[in-house]
C-alpha cells in the first residue's frame, strides 16, 4: 500500500475556533457549532491525536484529560451523534436454572428502560460460573440476536469462559435500537430530540447494561469487559471509548466506522461511501459529508481507540476478512499506541491476528480471554498480541507520544 503523505498541518488555524459542546447531549449542537467539511484542513496521514483545538500540543496527563473531553466531542458530532443522559433500568427474571456440564447458572432476564411514559425493553442472558469466589470479571456482549456465543462460536468458547471464572452478560442490542433506519421504535422513542445514529444508541445500551450488572453482588465492577463483532464491534468500541467504567474494550472485525482506519484502507476493504450506501442510519448525517473527503476527518479512528487508554483494548481480527480492514485496523492500532505509550500504559493495547473470515469464532475468543487474564490479573501467556501482520504498511503518521505523561 502506498504510505499517505505526512503534510506539516496546524489545526489550530481552524479547530481554534471550535467551542466544546457542554450540556446535555440529547439536546444536541447544531450544525454551525464546528467547521463544515470543507472549513476543515486536509490532514493526508492519520491526525496528531496530541494536538489540542488551540493549537497547543499536550505535555501533561492533565492536557490528555481536555484533549480526551475535545475529542469525543468531535468523534460525536462528525460520525456517531450524541450519547445521551442514563436512564434508570429495572429487570424482571425470566428464568434461572443450573448448567451441570456447563457448570454454571443461566439467567434470563428482561431489562427496562423508560421516560415519558414510553418504555423499552430488552433481553439479557446471564452465564455465572458456579463454584468461584465472587466478585467475578464480565464479559458483555451486545450480538444477541445474532445467536448466543455456544451458536455463533463453540460451545468450547462458554466453557473457556466459566472456567477462567469469567460471567459471560449477552444483551440484545437490536431491542435497544432496530437495525433499520426506523426511530419510532426503540430508545429513540425516549430522546426523540436526540441526534444519535444506532452505533450510538447500542453503544448507550452497554452502559445501560452495565449499570444493572452493577447492581450484581457477583459482579467484579474493576473488570468489565465489552466485545461484539461487526456492526456489534464498532458500538462496543464506542461503548469503551466513552465509559471509563469498562476495562477492557475489545471490538471484533469492525471495520469502517470501528477498530479499521477510514484513511487507509487495505485491499477490498470497505469505506465510508459503502458503509454510507447500505446503512446510513448507523452514524450522524454529517459523516457522509465526508465521503471522498475523508482526509479532512479531523480524527480517525485510532482517535476512537486513543479514548480508551489507559484503560485496556485489543482489536481481533481475520485475515481473510478483507472488508473489514485489517491493514488499516494495525494502523490505527500503532497510532493508537502513542496514546497509551504516553499514558505509560502501552502493555494494556493489543491487536490478534487469525487466518480465517469475517466472524467471531473461538480463535477470537480465546485471544480475548488471554488478553483479559494478562490486563487483568497480570497472568503470562505464549500469545502475542503486539505482532503486526502487515509489516509493509509501516507507520502511517509522522508524530510521535510526547515524553512520559506528568502530573495528573
Amino acid at each position: 500500500m502506498k504510505k499517505p503523505a505526512n503534510p506539516k498541518v496546524v489545526l489550530s488555524l481552524v479547530l481554534g475556533a471550535i467551542t466544546l459542546l457542554r450540556g446535555s447531549a440529547a439536546a444536541a449542537p447544531g450544525a454551525a457549532d464546528l467547521p463544515s467539511v470543507d472549513q476543515l484542513p486536509v490532514i493526508g496521514e492519520l491526525p496528531d491525536p496530541f494536538l489540542m483545538k488551540d493549537g497547543s500540543r499536550v505535555k501533561t496527563a492533565a492536557d490528555w484529560t481536555r484533549r480526551r473531553e475535545e475529542l469525543k466531542n468531535l468523534i460525536q458530532y462528525y460520525e456517531y451523534g450524541h450519547l445521551p443522559p442514563p436512564l434508570p433500568v429495572t429487570a424482571r427474571e425470566l428464568s434461572s436454572g443450573k448448567n451441570e456440564a456447563l457448570g454454571a447458572t443461566e439467567k434470563h432476564l428482561v431489562l427496562a428502560i423508560a421516560s415519558g411514559g414510553k418504555k423499552v425493553e430488552y433481553h439479557l442472558d446471564l452465564t455465572i460460573p458456579l463454584d468461584k469466589p465472587g466478585p467475578l470479571p464480565v464479559i458483555v456482549k451486545g450480538d444477541l440476536a445474532w445467536g448466543k456465543v455456544t451458536v455463533k462460536a463453540s460451545e468450547n468458547a462458554v466453557k473457556e469462559i466459566v472456567r477462567r471464572g469469567y460471567i459471560l452478560a449477552e444483551f440484545n442490542r437490536e431491542e435497544v435500537a432496530p437495525d433499520k433506519d426506523d426511530r419510532t421504535t426503540g430508545v429513540y422513542t425516549l430522546y426523540p430530540d436526540c441526534d444519535w445514529g444506532a452505533e450510538a444508541a447500542w453503544a448507550w445500551g452497554f452502559h445501560r447494561t452495565i449499570d444493572y450488572l452493577l447492581t450484581l453482588a457477583c459482579v467484579d465492577r474493576r473488570h468489565i469487559a465489552v466485545t461484539g463483532h461487526s456492526r456489534g464491534g464498532k458500538a462496543a468500541l464506542l461503548a469503551g471509548a466513552m465509559d471509563e467504567r469498562i476495562a477492557l474494550t475489545a471490538p471484533n472485525g469492525s471495520g469502517c466506522g470501528g477498530a479499521g482506519s477510514c484513511r487507509v484502507r487495505g485491499p477490498k476493504s470497505e469505506g465510508i461511501e459503502n458503509i454510507l450506501k447500505k446503512f446510513p442510519f448507523w452514524f450522524h448525517p454529517r459523516f457522509k459529508d465526508f465521503i471522498g473527503k475523508e482526509n479532512r476527518l479531523p480524527f480517525d479512528q485510532h482517535s476512537v481507540k486513543a479514548l480508551v487508554a489507559p484503560r485496556a483494548l485489543v482489536s481481533t481480527e481475520g485475515l481473510g476478512d478483507l472488508w473489514a480492514n485489517p491493514e488499516g485496523t494495525q494502523a490505527t492500532y500503532l497510532a493508537a499506541r502513542e496514546v497509551f505509550r504516553f499514558l505509560g500504559a502501552e502493555g494494556k493495547i493489543g491487536i490478534h491476528f487469525r487466518e480465517g473470515k469475517h466472524e467471531q469464532n473461538e480463535t477470537d475468543w480465546m485471544a480475548l480471554l488471554d488478553f483479559a487474564d494478562k490486563v487483568f490479573f497480570g497472568k503470562t501467556g505464549t500469545r502475542k498480541f503486539d505482532q503486526p501482520a502487515f509489516p509493509d504498511s509501516g507507520k502511517q503518521f509522522s508524530w510521535s507520544a510526547p515524553a512520559a505523561a506528568e502530573g495528573k
